[in-house]
């Protein structure tokens, strides 16, 4: 069972973020025995990644709706442009769509809490591996993923709940936790030294990790892709471009083809792509109850499926039918073989994360995948001046997602600039995948969700025509300098830890 594995990490669980680490685990795995036998310090990163998947107890509540990873892609994507909402809902993702957040919000409560469990749990590890001194390059290679896992969610913390660095580096960020020695009271570190921090362990972990294990697991590719990404969001154009090349260049992965990439992500550990994935097996089939996939996909019976494809994006693809990242856009039908409708809305179901052996609510979903290095390289390009560069890396996609006839060439249509069509590539290929909301307003643009959905507080099936809709409606725009573009700390971190400031 999954969550036998957890081992140390189910001892070292926190009741608020700024809690001591002060449990003697229950199991006999003493930080003794981590730091002298390999498949002691095995076991609790198995643990630690099972973090992302399992269903944590929180606030003395096991709920089923509550997973790092659903809330992840809640939090991201759903207050995106790419999905709209069906309709009205007690789930807490609604808050997402209408940016009415809070401070007790449920989503935001859990995420903060499971972040904070993996990032104290490796904590333990770290500090009990390297008080022991010389490791072997088994134990180092642990040790690297410790510290991946400490920068990956650090970095993931700070996206969805501080401002993006290149609005203003001094803003505050999050509470950074690198030590068992942190007092519980400790106030918000800068946005910049969150990045500052994040980037020391990506660099610390590539170069401990020598020894890979496959992609279910970090390696020393992934801490690259992770520098990648992270240099890209700080606008470090020479950095992003270095590390994506090593990826690039790693010879370990492939670009899927036009044949190939429908059935990436249901294949996502074995994927040519895959640089790193949550790996979820047949016992982690959570079903219709609290699967990502339930929220955006039902053949009728799999799931809820009352998030879609939003027409804004669907637009965007409408000029190119034989793109084959349409083969993840489902329209639904009825019995007459029309597109369904909720409430006015065509139910264009996404499939990213389903049909891991064959059923409707299972994948193991890909945090880095090479594409998004090329298009990671390809933006870093384009604000460089590298424009030709940045053509050719969208053309390594487009050619490979059956776009042949419609590559660039090296020369952006005309009313597009080369950031255009390198965020336009962007949006298409990494749809779904947690990215837009970060990519939209990291570059400073407004999020434009001027079309029919539940992201409208308010509004009627009678209102589906927005021309005629009633004026007043907020949201429809979304300006990069709103303060709802992120999320309020949680009123338990708030209430825990005095030093901590809130979110305007």
């Amino acid at each position: 069972m999954k969550k036998s594995i957890i081992t140390l990490f189910t001892v070292v669980s926190l009741l608020f973020s700024g809690c001591k680490l002060d449990v003697e685990p229950s199991d006999a795995i003493s930080t003794n025995t981590l730091t002298t036998t390999s498949d002691g310090l095995t076991n609790a990163l198995n643990g630690a990644y099972a973090l992302f998947k399992d269903h944590i107890v929180f606030n003395g509540v096991e709920d089923q709706n509550n997973m790092y990873l659903r809330q992840y892609f809640q939090l991201s994507d759903f207050a995106s442009d790419d999905i709209a909402s069906g309709q009205v809902t007690t789930d807490p993702l609604y808050y997402s769509f209408s940016l009415t957040h809070t401070a007790s919000q449920s989503n935001t409560r859990y995420f903060w809490y499971a972040s904070y469990k993996i990032i104290n749990g490796v904590n333990t590890v770290i500090s009990a591996v390297e008080s022991a001194g010389t490791q072997d390059a088994t134990k180092q290679q642990l040790l690297g993923e410790c510290y991946f896992l400490r920068a990956f969610n650090h970095f993931n913390l700070v996206r969805l709940f501080a401002k993006p660095y290149t609005h203003n580096p001094s803003a505050p960020g999050i509470v950074l936790r690198t030590s068992l020695t942190d007092d519980a009271q400790k106030p918000r570190a800068t946005v910049a030294e969150v990045y500052a921090s994040v980037i020391a362990d990506a660099e610390n972990a590539a170069s401990l990790m020598t020894q890979p294990r496959g992609v279910q697991y970090a390696s020393k590719e992934a801490a690259w892709a992770l520098l990648s990404r992270v240099y890209l969001y700080m606008n470090d154009y020479a950095k992003c471009i270095e590390y994506s090349n090593m990826v690039i260049n790693s010879g370990r992965f492939t670009l899927t083809t036009a044949a190939t990439y429908p059935s990436l992500f249901a294949n996502a550990a074995t994927g040519s792509e895959t640089i790193f994935c949550v790996a979820f097996t047949e016992s982690d089939d959570y079903g219709k109850f609290g699967s990502i996939a339930s929220m955006i996909y039902s053949d009728g019976n799999s799931g809820w499926g009352e998030e879609f494809v939003s027409q804004s994006l669907r637009n965007l693809m409408a000029a190119h039918p034989e793109d084959i990242r349409w083969s993840y856009i489902v329209p639904g039908k009825d019995a007459s073989n029309n597109i369904k409708k909720l409430n006015g809305m065509e139910a264009y179901y996404i499939t990213k994360f389903s049909f891991q052996g064959g059923s409707p609510n299972l994948s193991s979903p890909i945090m880095f995948r090479l594409s998004e290095m090329y298009l990671n390289k390809a933006e870093a390009e384009a604000k460089s001046g590298a424009n030709p560069a940045a053509l050719n890396d969208v053309d390594m996609i487009r050619k490979n997602r059956g776009l042949q006839a419609s590559l660039y060439n090296g020369s952006a249509p005309s009313g597009l600039s080369v950031l255009d069509v390198v965020l336009n590539e962007r949006r298409i290929e990494l749809a779904f995948e947690g990215h837009r909301n970060f990519d939209v307003y990291r570059n400073k643009r407004n999020m434009n969700r001027t079309y029919w959905g539940y992201h409208l507080p308010g509004l009627k099936e009678t209102d589906i025509d927005l021309s005629k809709a009633p004026s007043g409606y907020n949201n429809m725009v979304v300006s990069w300098e709103s303060p709802r573009i992120i999320y309020y700390l949680p009123i338990d971190e708030v209430l825990s830890n005095k030093l901590v400031t809130q979110n305007p």
